[in-house]
């Protein structure tokens, strides 16, 4: 008998196999897209709790106090440092007095203890301490602190987020502010209509954006815990400060660059507003605890926004 030999199957030609790797990269580029809005909505959603934790913790602490706290603590009270007395917490923010309502009470306690000994905010134990409720996860960057060994500083770990020092830098208008103690009944213009805090990512530098002593661009936070939104002096500020290598220069003109437009961290004058790495806008906590993204399309409503009581009409619905 004949034994039967098998038919030798061909295998997949040239052609065959680039139009199965073309169909693959196309269905590769269909999903892409998908997949990236799917992360940047878990990402907004992440941001919003962020903001909505730090605005329950703001809120118990007025409960507890009767006041919101400080935008920051002046650090001049009292004249030279050499004359003060103790407790030393000059430049402290917001972000460091709210510690206790936040699950912070171990970092609160010590930054107590430590300001007890030193004036110097900047050498407090608490300045590098990075905290995920204070980054927004949409900054790829992570959670960053400036390295302060060159300058003889701790670190100083950076923050996300910027609460609203009013209409200027020296408007005190706003709901945080250097030495404020706003009641949530000063907002007449309502808490809905109202921001409490906005998104503001640190520029490459990393020099502005400290959540714990942040003594900012001026002595009041402007930059590092708190910011304006109608003032071209912050705006102008920064684009001199930070337009050299590896710094890029402003890219617009600085009308443009105030209150809430796009950003990027190598841009100098892009430290003076509010912006984030999500689509279309940043999210911002209102007064009343809500979070909203509102988009740069809204930023000529953002200074009636920024007032606790202007008397203005405005709406973003």
């Amino acid at each position: 008998m004949h034994r039967l030999r098998g038919r030798t199957r061909p295998g997949f030609t040239l052609i065959e196999l680039l139009v199965v790797i073309a169909i693959i990269a196309i269905l590769i580029g269909l999903l892409l897209p998908a997949v990236q809005k799917i992360r940047e909505a878990a990402n907004r959603a992440q941001c919003s709790n962020n903001l909505k934790q730090q605005g329950l913790a703001l809120h118990n602490y007025h409960d507890t106090y009767g006041t919101l706290p400080k935008g920051n603590s002046a650090y001049n009270v009292g004249g030279p440092p050499w004359a003060w007395e103790p407790p030393f917490e000059g430049s402290w923010s917001w972000q460091a007095q709210i510690q206790p309502f936040i699950e912070g009470d171990n970092i609160y306690r010590q930054a107590k203890a430590y300001s007890l000994t030193d004036y110097y905010a900047w050498r407090n134990p608490a300045c590098p301490v990075k905290q995920k409720i204070y980054t927004c996860p949409s900054d790829t960057r992570g959670g960053q602190a400036f390295p302060g060994a060159s300058s003889g500083i701790k670190d100083q770990a950076i923050t996300s987020y910027l609460g609203n020092s009013g209409t200027t830098r020296t408007s005190f208008d706003g709901v945080l502010y250097i030495a404020s103690a706003v009641r949530l009944t000063d907002i007449a213009d309502g808490t809905t209509n109202t921001y409490m805090v906005g998104e503001r990512p640190p520029n490459s530098n990393l020099e502005y954006g400290w959540w714990f002593a942040a003594y900012g661009m001026d002595g009041r936070g402007t930059g590092d815990c708190v910011l304006s939104s109608n003032d071209t002096g912050v705006a102008s500020y920064f684009q001199s400060r930070f337009s050299s290598a590896p710094n890029l220069p402003c890219d617009g003109t600085l009308v443009q660059k105030t209150g809430l437009s796009p950003g990027k961290p190598k841009v100098g004058c892009d430290a003076g507003h509010f912006w984030s790495f999500h689509p279309a806008g940043a999210m911002f906590l209102m007064s009343d605890g809500s979070t909203r993204l509102i988009r740069y399309s809204a930023n000529p409503l953002l200074p009636a926004l920024s007032t606790r009581a202007g008397g203005e009409v405005v709406s973003l619905d």
